[in-house]
């Protein structure tokens, strides 16, 4: 386990308990100050920073909440060795103003005797959904404990995660949870490889190849918004990402923005998306159409 360093005036207060957690925000209250959670799984980079520095547009004060799911991971999934730099998070947090970091551990989100699990329908169903069937109901389980828990005004959800982002919408919709949920832009390097925990995993050479899936979602986007051949552009689109270094690809769609029903044409916002493998690390994208 990861020590904590001793509190200084910039270094957000650290909580595991619901109970020291609903306090704190109920203090946040009383003083008519609105709060944003931005909820994390730690290892943090500047994508999840953008999201602290969103919410802190939102309101006055910032909750960030660090876990690390096991129940959206499957069995032969990277659960053991995901990425964890507890000490480093808090030092990138304290240089943004963060006021709170709720760090649970895994009994006191699931309990002994934990038999309840969130799923929704729909746009869950597709996508990343139809290869990883375990993802989506962990993912709304432990968001709708964390929004329930913090009773935050605002939650903060990168676009980078597009289809989680429009599942946690629809379950706080579908549940009643008070919380507004707020969709941020992805944070992209200088190559356009979208910034995530997992990059860390990526080889030098699958480095210098992963801004070709960034790359073949605008292409396929572009051609889509000139109302050209979808179909043909994704089928060159997985080629080309072959060719390149991916594989396998679990998936290359056009779809509706709002539904993530795949479509050949445009006649509303759409949402081009890609998910392929570089080696052992599997690599997530989306961008507008």
């Amino acid at each position: 386990m990861s020590v904590v360093p001793a509190r200084s005036e910039a270094m957000p207060r650290v909580v595991h308990s619901v109970v020291t957690l609903r306090k704190a925000v109920a203090a946040f209250h009383a003083k008519g100050e609105r709060v944003a959670v931005v909820p994390t799984m730690g290892a943090l980079h500047d994508g999840h920073l953008a999201l602290v520095e969103a919410g802190r547009r939102e309101a006055e004060r910032i909750v960030v909440t660090i876990f690390v799911n096991p129940s959206q991971f499957a069995p032969s999934e990277d659960f053991s060795r995901y990425p964890r730099d507890f000490d480093g998070d808090l030092a990138k947090l304290a240089g943004l103003r963060t006021d709170l970091v709720f760090a649970p551990d895994v009994g006191t989100m699931y309990p002994k005797g934990f038999a309840t699990r969130v799923t929704v329908s729909g746009v869950s169903e597709g996508l990343c959904g139809a290869m990883r069937p375990h993802f989506f109901g962990g993912v709304a389980t432990v968001v709708t404990k964390l929004l329930n828990q913090c009773g935050a005004d605002v939650a903060m959800f990168g676009e980078k995660d597009y289809q989680q982002l429009l599942v946690v919408k629809r379950l706080a919709a579908d549940l009643d949870i008070p919380t507004r949920i707020t969709g941020v832009p992805t944070v992209r390097e200088a190559d356009g490889v979208a910034m995530s925990s997992r990059n860390v995993y990526l080889t030098p050479e699958q480095r210098r190849v992963a801004p070709e899936l960034f790359a073949t979602l605008n292409r396929v986007a572009a051609i889509a918004c000139a109302g050209g051949n979808v179909a043909t552009a994704i089928t060159e689109g997985i080629a080309s990402l072959g060719k390149a270094g991916f594989g396998p690809v679990d998936y290359l769609a056009l779809c509706d923005a709002e539904s993530l029903v795949p479509v050949v044409r445009l006649d509303r916002p759409g949402r081009v998306l890609g998910a392929a493998w570089l080696g052992g690390t599997r690599l997530i994208d989306n961008v507008p159409a």
